[in-house]
């Protein structure tokens, strides 16, 4: 078994950084609302340690960095003593089964739902923009959330949420996590700031690609310096119109972010490929646009968006990542590296229960292997 396992790419042992990983299958990061109130439940820690293996990597859900970027309801926080307390016994859980485990630092900007609970005592949602997201609409076309103008962020209150990342990536070493992993993907607020279809600033933060990038680095900066640049990585998404934020040039932005990335020493690139909306039975019509970035950046880079195992084992052989980022798979099948490794069937995700406040349904209830034994 053991000389068949060597020959699945997607199977073989990893060192990224000081962690020692036993495959290159990374639990990607996925927000599912079921903290609630914030603070993290006895169900996380069934649900992180179904998905954990010896020598497993594993990225938290979003995080929230702060109660003023608090934009949903129900989702984890990491800003105070509370959150640190709630989150260590699922820190543990993953820890007793022998996985690496990062804990994933999140400020939604004006991608904010924040008409729903009182998060904010009825303050906008911060951006680089004045500018408000489109409505967010299900496959219908049906308006499911009107998101709220933001307020364009002063750059002395960019310096005090800089801060904020900060103090967040202490928090989440006091509650026992690995790492951190800084999100600047997906139409949040640090892509917020990197895309030019939204960041329409004329100051230090806005214009030019140098400038756009800016705040993103002074997330990297602080954070590294308070943790160490070995155990940070972030997320990007210069590729995806997510949230509206689309940018006019993403091979550049993408390729400048990589590129500059280097000079921190931060541990891992996680990055989007410009697949996100297809299927997994689209796997033809996918391209490789993250090659460029790859060869640029020094450190492991991760590769996420849709990928399925026979094009995750042809991108870890044909070296167009380290890693393999999995999300609807990995909340289907939480026993996805045998599954690979058997190449046996997947359960089919439910997308109905995706993001639904249930602490089972479509949560914990998937099953194993195992179970049809």
């Amino acid at each position: 078994m053991e000389d068949e396992r060597e020959q699945i790419p997607l199977l073989t042992p990893y060192k990224m950084g000081n962690f020692h990983l036993a495959n290159r299958i990374v639990l990607a990061p996925m927000t599912r609302f079921r903290s609630y109130n914030s603070f993290p439940q006895s169900h996380a820690i069934l649900y992180y340690s179904q998905r954990t293996t010896h020598g497993s990597f594993l990225i938290t859900e979003a995080t929230v960095i702060s109660r003023a970027a608090q934009g949903y309801k129900d989702t984890p926080g990491i800003w105070s003593e509370e959150h640190i307390n709630a989150w260590k016994p699922v820190v543990e859980a993953v820890h007793s089964k022998g996985g690496v485990f990062f804990c994933q630092l999140w400020h939604p900007g004006r991608a904010s739902d924040q008409t729903g609970f009182e998060a904010n005592m009825g303050q906008p949602p911060v951006s680089s923009t004045d500018k408000p997201c489109s409505p967010f609409r299900d496959d219908t076309g049906e308006i499911l959330l009107e998101y709220q103008p933001p307020r364009r962020l002063k750059p002395e209150e960019i310096t005090v949420i800089v801060d904020d990342f900060r103090v967040a990536a202490r928090n989440a070493m006091e509650a026992g996590f690995d790492g951190v992993e800084i999100h600047g993907a997906n139409g949040y607020l640090i892509e917020q700031f990197l895309k030019d279809g939204v960041n329409d600033r004329s100051d230090e933060y806005g214009g030019s690609l140098e400038n756009r990038c800016k705040f993103a680095f002074e997330v990297v900066e602080a954070v590294a310096n308070e943790i160490g640049a070995d155990r940070v990585g972030i997320r990007l998404s210069p590729f995806s119109n997510y949230m509206d934020s689309e940018d006019s040039d993403p091979e550049a932005l993408g390729l400048y972010m990589a590129k500059s990335l280097n000079k921190y020493g931060v541990l891992y690139c996680h990055t989007v490929e410009s697949r996100t909306e297809a299927t997994e039975e689209q796997s033809d019509q996918w391209f490789d646009s993250l090659v460029p970035m790859r060869r640029a950046f020094n450190g492991t880079f991760i590769a996420a968006g849709g990928y399925n195992r026979e094009n995750g084992n042809n991108a870890i052989a044909q070296e167009r990542a380290d890693l393999i980022g999995y999300g609807r798979l990995f909340l289907a099948n939480p026993d996805l590296p045998e599954r690979f490794e058997l190449d046996a069937p997947l359960n089919k995700y439910k997308r109905d229960t995706f993001y639904t406040q249930d602490p089972i349904v479509g949560y914990t209830d998937y099953p194993f292997l195992k179970d049809d034994q």
